[in-house]
């Protein structure tokens, strides 16, 4: 191996542990939800699940103006401070005496991750000449599936010896990852960005998706027609319009309309959406339903979820990147990737049953769905990252991000939404409902996938200031297909 190749290995290492870092915090607390419950009783599913949803609704509203940020005064920068800022968060849920300090922790904890994550992935960008990007792209994309699938094992694990070492894990791999960074990745920036990002944008985006994920949540207590509901709904569509009106006019919008006018991106962009609610929804699922249905331990339930999570890594970076190159580009694995998990759900649906019967009825679906996950993220990742020019990889990468995060929330209301109604006369409806839901989603998310994704990556036409290339490190063919080139 060269010394470029090890610093390249080096680089991706350090900027794959942080997006490790931050997808397993988005669900290693599903574990920990009825222990945080049993230190504070009376403390319902819909408002534990705030701690999830407040961390994903932050995290996807500080994503595009802090990937803004990263091109402007430096992409380094902003990623070492989102890394401290993640690890200060991490204490203070560690420390929270209640479910709400724990809910506004999470919110210091988001912020941070969503300074991380772009400048993470335009960090790699930048770093990795454009042969090798699909398979870092891979292995950045597949660590980031495999810490939310191995959230609910990991935080199964520490939470019996507390719940709130599920946070205190984060402060020792925090520090240590800000000092690699420091000392293996290189820093870069776009040296004509100018102006400060939308933040009124970012507080308008995070609103839409706060008030449709808080009707989705309680519109089994009020009522679907209820006044309550249709209200909550009312305003999330006008905060979005907002966000698009302003994003019109600012000269740093949260959303780069011009770069959604691109099929391929703005495809990107929605397949993530999709298929990432249905990916939320399917890790909830599966825990509530080995915790509540089949009774398992928060162990056992880990466990039980492991061997998805352990498909995902070979078919991240050996699978989708072959099968890339074989089929003429990553949309189409995309494609196949999300029918793989729509199929590993039909299987699990029809092999439901209230009776434990793991090894034949469970695992078969989860070995399935992962090698679904690891053809399907990378893929979605390195098809919207092709029609990025390296000026745009702060803001894309955020952009990118934004839709993971968006899909997340919502398929979380949406399931927690129908379990909430789980009856115990027959406690399977209500998760065959949910795994219906989650299908959905996956189906959907394929067929934007093939529709959008399948032709030649075309660069997004947003007017590139005329001062000097970005990153002058990396060559012009970085702006095309992120397939091997051999």
């Amino acid at each position: 191996m060269t010394s470029d190749s090890r610093r390249v290995t080096a680089v991706v290492g350090v900027l794959a542990l942080a997006v490790f870092m931050s997808s397993l915090d988005l669900f290693i607390v599903n574990l920990a939800f009825p222990y945080i419950s049993r230190q504070y009783p009376g403390t319902s599913l819909s408002s534990l699940s705030w701690v999830l949803n407040a961390y994903t609704i932050v995290f996807a509203a500080v994503l595009v103006p802090a990937g803004r940020w990263a091109d402007r005064i430096g992409r380094r920068r902003v990623f070492a401070a989102g890394l401290a800022g993640f690890t200060l968060g991490s204490v203070l849920c560690g420390l929270a005496p209640g479910v709400g300090l724990l809910i506004a922790a999470r919110v210091v904890q988001a912020a941070g991750a969503g300074a991380m994550v772009p400048a993470s992935l335009s960090l790699l960008l930048a770093a990795v000449p454009a042969a090798g990007r699909a398979k870092a792209l891979g292995t950045w994309s597949a660590l980031g599936a495999l810490g939310a699938a191995l959230g609910p094992v990991i935080g199964g694990s520490l939470v019996q010896v507390n719940w709130r070492w599920v946070f205190w894990i984060n402060v020792p791999v925090g520090l240590a990852a800000v000092l690699l960074a420091a000392r293996v990745v290189p820093e870069s920036r776009d040296p004509g960005s100018r102006g400060r990002p939308d933040v009124i944008g970012a507080v308008l985006l995070a609103a839409a998706v706060g008030l449709v994920a808080y009707a989705l949540v309680e519109a089994p207590a009020w009522g679907w027609g209820s006044a309550g509901f249709l209200g909550l709904l009312a305003g999330s569509v006008a905060c979005g319009y907002g966000m698009v009106w302003r994003s019109r006019r600012h000269h740093s919008p949260v959303i780069e309309l011009e770069l959604l006018r691109s099929k391929t991106f703005s495809g990107a962009f929605a397949a993530s959406i999709l298929y990432y609610a249905g990916f939320g929804a399917f890790v909830l699922s599966a825990v509530e339903f080995l915790t509540g249905v089949w009774r398992y331990s928060a162990v056992d339930a880990g466990l039980a979820i492991a061997p998805g999570p352990l498909m995902v890594l070979p078919f991240a970076r050996l699978v989708a990147p072959r099968l890339a190159g074989l089929l003429g580009g990553p949309g189409r694995v995309a494609a196949i990737g999300c029918l793989v998990n729509a199929a590993a759900q039909i299987l699990w649906l029809v092999q439901m049953q209230a009776a434990p019967d793991y090894a034949t009825h469970l695992l078969p679906a989860q070995l399935l769905g992962g090698a679904g996950v690891g053809l399907a993220i990378p893929s979605l990742l390195g098809a919207g990252s092709a029609s990025l020019t390296p000026a745009r990889f702060g803001t894309g990468s955020g952009i990118l991000n934004t839709a993971r995060q968006v899909g997340t929330v919502l398929g979380v209301a949406g399931l927690v939404a129908i379990l909430t109604r789980v009856s115990p006369a027959d406690p399977l409806l209500a998760y065959r409902h949910g795994v219906l839901l989650i299908i959905g989603f996956f189906v959907a998310a394929g067929v934007v996938s093939a529709a959008l994704l399948t032709g030649r990556p075309v660069v997004a036409a947003v007017p590139e200031p005329a001062a000097a290339p970005a990153v002058p490190a990396v060559p012009a063919e970085t702006a095309r297909s992120t397939s091997p080139t051999a």
